[in-house]
C-alpha cells in the first residue's frame, strides 16, 4: 500500500459570501421584494420608508426632472400615464366597456340576412381569429372541428371578411390589404401590387414592378402610398391593452459645473435597519433560547444591511468607471461609445471581471439621452480587443455614409465595407450587412430611387 501526501488549494465561499454576492446581482425589484422577506421573517430587521425626492434638495430634484423632460425615449410612458385621468380613454379596455373584436363582428352578424348555417360558420371562423384580426388555419382544416361542411365554412369567410374592420378575416397580409383596396374601390396598380408584387415593393423594386405593370415608377409610388395607408392589423384595435412596465433607474448621471456627477437613487430601495426593541429584549433577555434565537436574528440582519450598502458601493464605483470612460457619451450631442470591457472596470476598481459583471446586471441609469442597462456602455473593439473603434461607433459612421450616399447609385455593402477600410475600420462585408440590418436600413436595391426608368431588372 502506497501513502502519498500531497497540498493543494481549494476556495470555499461561506454561506455569507455567496449571499451576498447574490444580493449584489439583484435588481433593484429583486432586492425590494427580497428586503421585505426579510422582514417578515426576521423579527430584528425593520424598514424605515425611502427618503422623499424632494428632501434630497431642491436642486438635485430640478435636474432629475430636466432629465425626465429630456427623455424622448420613454416619452411613451408620461403619454400613457395621461391617458389614465381620460375616463373616455378607458372605454373598450379593462378598465371601462370592454369591446373585443369577436363581439364587435358577433354584433354586426346579428343584423346579417344570410343563412343559418352560413352565420353559424361565420361565428365560428370569428372565434378563431387572432388578435391581429387574420385567419391563420385553412378553411378545409376548421371544417371537421366545426362540424360544418367546407363549401359553408367558405360561404361564412366570405361573409365575415365584408365586416368592419376592413381586413378583418384575412389569411395573409396580401389578402387583407387587397380586401381594403377593394373596400375603397381600388382596382388600379396598388391592388395588383399587394396581390402579386408585394415582396418586391417591400425590397423597393420600383422599376422591376413598373416594367411588369406597363406604368412608371411614378405611378408605382403613388400605389405605395395608398398601401402605406392601410392597416395591416385591423384587429390590432381590439387587442387587450397592455400595461407598461417602467424601468427603475439605479442610477442618475447629471452634468454639474465640476463635470459629471453620478448619483444613487437611494429613494426607490426602502432602507433597512435593526430593531431597537428586539436589540435591547436580547440583551436583558434571561431566557437561553430567547437570546439564542434573538442573537442568530440579529446578525442575520446586520449581515443584510452590510451587503445591501456593500452593494450600493460596488454599484456607484462601477458606474463612475463607466462614465469616466465613456465620457464623450455623456457630454457631447450625437457622442459614441468607445471599446470598454468589463476587465478595463475590474482592473481600475481592483475587483474581480465576475464581480463587476454581478454589479451591473439588470441595473440601468439614466442621462439626458435616456435610460440605459449598464450593459449598454460595453463593447468590444475591432478583433475582440479593448482598443480601437467600437461597433456602436461603425454602426454611427455607417449610417451617415448611407445617409450622404446618391440615392441613384446607393452603395453596396462591398463599397460600404470599403469606405469603412479606408478610415481605419477594417470590417468584413458579411459584419456590414449584420450591421445594415440591425439598423433597419435596407440593401442597395432597397435603397435605390430612381429619377427616370432605366432599361433592366434591378
Amino acid at each position: 500500500m502506497n501513502l502519498e501526501l500531497s497540498l493543494k488549494q481549494a476556495l470555499k465561499l461561506s454561506p455569507q459570501m455567496l449571499q451576498s454576492m447574490e444580493i449584489l446581482q439583484m435588481s433593484t425589484l429583486e432586492l425590494n421584494e427580497y428586503i421585505q422577506e426579510l422582514v417578515q421573517e426576521n423579527p430584528a430587521a425593520e424598514l424605515t420608508e425611502p427618503a422623499d425626492p424632494g428632501d434630497e434638495g431642491e436642486e438635485l430634484w430640478r435636474r432629475l426632472q430636466s432629465l425626465a423632460d429630456l427623455d424622448h425615449q420613454n416619452r411613451q410612458y408620461v403619454t400613457a400615464d395621461r391617458d389614465e385621468l381620460d375616463p373616455l380613454a378607458r372605454v373598450g379596455t379593462d378598465g371601462g366597456l370592454e369591446d373585443t373584436l369577436l363581439l364587435h363582428l358577433t354584433r354586426q352578424l346579428e343584423r346579417s340576412h344570410a343563412s343559418t348555417l352560413v352565420l353559424r360558420g361565420a361565428q365560428f371562423l370569428a372565434a378563431c381569429l387572432d388578435e391581429d384580426g387574420y385567419l391563420r388555419d385553412s378553411v378545409s382544416d376548421l371544417a371537421q372541428a366545426a362540424g360544418l361542411p367546407a363549401p359553408v365554412l367558405e360561404d361564412g369567410l366570405a361573409l365575415l371578411q365584408t365586416l368592419d374592420p376592413p381586413g378583418v378575416g384575412a389569411q395573409d397580409l396580401a389578402q387583407c390589404l387587397a380586401i381594403q383596396l377593394r373596400r375603397r374601390g381600388e382596382t388600379g396598380p396598388a391592388l395588383t401590387i399587394v396581390q402579386k408584387h408585394l415582396e418586391r415593393l417591400a425590397r423597393k423594386q420600383y422599376h422591376a414592378i413598373a416594367q411588369d405593370l406597363g406604368i412608371s415608377q411614378e405611378e408605382v409610388r403613388q400605389a405605395e402610398e395608398q398601401i402605406q395607408s392601410l392597416d395591416p392589423r385591423p384587429g390590432s384595435a381590439f387587442a387587450g391593452r397592455e400595461e407598461p412596465h417602467y424601468l427603475i433607474p439605479d442610477l442618475v448621471v447629471v452634468e454639474t459645473e465640476q463635470g459629471l456627477s453620478v448619483t444613487y437613487q437611494d429613494s426607490y430601495t426602502p432602507t433597512l435597519q435593526l430593531s431597537g426593541y428586539y436589540c435591547s429584549l436580547q440583551k436583558q433577555s434571561s431566557d437561553p433560547e430567547v437570546k439564542e434565537y434573538l442573537t442568530e436574528k440579529i446578525k442575520q440582519a446586520q449581515f443584510v444591511i452590510q451587503a445591501v450598502e456593500q452593494r450600493r458601493s460596488t454599484l456607484l464605483d462601477c458606474a463612475r468607471a463607466i462614465v469616466r470612460r465613456q465620457e464623450g457619451f455623456f457630454l457631447q450631442p450625437g457622442g459614441h461609445l468607445i471599446p470598454l470591457r468589463l476587465s478595463d472596470v475590474a482592473q481600475e476598481l481592483s475587483i474581480h471581471e465576475s464581480t463587476v459583471s454581478r454589479a451591473i446586471r439588470e441595473k440601468y441609469l439614466q442621462c439626458a439621452r435616456g435610460v440605459y442597462p449598464l450593459s449598454f456602455f460595453f463593447s468590444r473593439g475591432l478583433g475582440g480587443s479593448g482598443e480601437g473603434t467600437s461597433a456602436h461607433q461603425i454602426k454611427a459612421r455607417l449610417s451617415q455614409l448611407v445617409s450622404e450616399e446618391d440615392k441613384g447609385h446607393p452603395l453596396s455593402d462591398q463599397k460600404l465595407c470599403q469606405l469603412l477600410e479606408g478610415e481605419g475600420c477594417a470590417i468584413s462585408r458579411r459584419t456590414v450587412a449584420k450591421y445594415r440590418d440591425e439598423l433597419g436600413i435596407p440593401s442597395a436595391s432597397g435603397r435605390k430611387h430612381c429619377g427616370k426608368p432605366q432599361g433592366g431588372t434591378p
